[in-house]
């Protein structure tokens, strides 16, 4: 029997949606990958916790790192403590240390084959009263050593702070010349949109997106082996191509280059089938450091299988269907993406409620939530439909649809 339930429309009017019935998909097991793909991971809150939710941060260890280990055995590597994980909005420094090192314990317990690169920052201090450049690079420092004791992979997060305070691109390469040249290992640098950000506009000093990008290749281009790759989160494919033609060919964490990680959580298919673009093989193609992995990780999973064998009609098959869904849950507000990405795991059964730090399970309407429940239908995304159904109309409940 087809399920069916009631759903407002974008209109706010109540309809009968019937599920289309197809099986969800499901990767092989031991899949193989030839792109390097992490998904940057969701933390689940403690709902039993007597906090005050928006003033205190209160996490369910077990079940976020379950999540984590979820990831891993479909083959995909975690970014971790990132803005997926409400970095920034909800999640402070301290907590942050914490999951990395829970993180990085159980990556070395499930086994080869466990990424993990994890966000370094600025974000424990106190942004109003940051006035100097030193501040910032001081800032980045303190995390940077506390990530490599705990013996993690740096993911160079971009900087409120510093976009607070420097003056010109300059300052920009004062500060990445600083932190790169005493990396432990090659790190991913990150470009977060003020899409993602408002704080964040004018990154690599200036809101010429262009002129930003020359900044951002010219500090590249002084330490390629201390760069294993860039993740730009621009939404903005053609940007993003323009950037990797220019990445270099040496350097990155293996020798064969720098590499470029694709945020673009509109376009993140074609980026990372590429376009085949010139010799060298990260001048033609994306790998993937991307939120919505964490909500379509049983898809992503499954297509870059398919890609790595060369199937790549199969690989847009899967990952095709996938793409309006993450549209969605991008929309703006984007800095609101973490919402959907969280409903979706409730949804799924991979945690027992719908709340999140800070409260922001409230930042999309019921309407929204509805179009994401028929998107991922669609894409064939509901791994437990029976469940999913079940959950669904209970959140509709609660807004008062019968």
């Amino acid at each position: 029997m087809a399920l069916s339930l009631k759903l407002p429309n974008a209109s706010g009017q109540v309809e009968t949606y019937t599920l289309r019935g197809t099986a969800p998909v499901r990767p092989a097991k031991g899949v193989k990958f030839n792109r390097i793909a992490y998904s940057a991971a969701h933390v689940v809150a403690d709902p039993l916790a007597a906090i005050d939710p928006w003033l205190q941060c209160a996490v369910d260890w077990d079940t976020t790192i379950a999540y984590r280990q979820r990831l891993w055995s479909l083959g995909l590597g975690v970014a971790e403590a990132m803005d997926t994980a409400q970095r920034g909005m909800g999640l402070d420094w301290p907590t942050s240390l914490e999951l990395i090192g829970r993180s990085l314990d159980a990556a070395r317990d499930f086994g080869p084959g466990a990424l993990v690169a994890s966000g370094c920052g600025t974000d424990h201090l106190v942004l109003e009263n940051v006035k100097t450049v030193d501040e910032v690079i001081a800032g980045y420092e303190a995390q940077m050593e506390a990530i490599e004791k705990l013996g993690g992979k740096l993911i160079v997060m971009a900087s409120r702070a510093l976009a607070r305070v420097a003056k010109s691109p300059a300052d920009y390469e004062r500060v990445y010349d600083r932190i790169l040249s005493q990396a432990k290992q090659p790190v991913v640098l990150h470009w977060l949109g003020d899409m993602f950000d408002p704080a964040l506009k004018g990154y690599w000093g200036s809101n010429d997106v262009d002129q930003a990008m020359d900044t951002a290749l010219a500090v590249i281009a002084a330490h390629p082996d201390k760069v294993d790759g860039i993740k730009i989160s621009l939404l903005d494919k053609d940007k993003e191509i323009a950037m990797r033609r220019r990445l270099p060919a040496t350097g990155g964490a293996d020798g064969s280059g720098v590499r470029m990680y694709t945020g673009d959580d509109f376009n993140y298919a074609e980026l990372i089938a590429g376009d085949g673009f010139g010799s060298e093989i990260t001048h033609g193609q994306s790998d993937a450091l991307l939120g919505i992995f964490d909500a379509i990780a049983p898809a992503a999973s499954a297509a870059l299988g398919e890609l790595a064998q060369g199937n790549v009609q199969k690989f847009h098959d899967i990952l095709g269907p996938t793409v309006p869904l993450s549209r969605h849950i991008f929309a703006a507000p984007t800095r609101f993406y973490k919402t959907g990405v969280v409903f979706m795991a409730w949804l799924n059964g991979h945690q027992s409620h719908f709340t999140m730090v800070g409260g922001q399970q409230s930042t999309r309407s019921l309407p929204h939530f509805a179009e994401l429940f028929r998107l991922a239908d669609a894409a064939n995304l509901l791994e437990q439909p029976e469940l999913a159904v079940r959950r669904m109309k209970t959140l509709a409940t609660m807004h008062g649809v019968e």
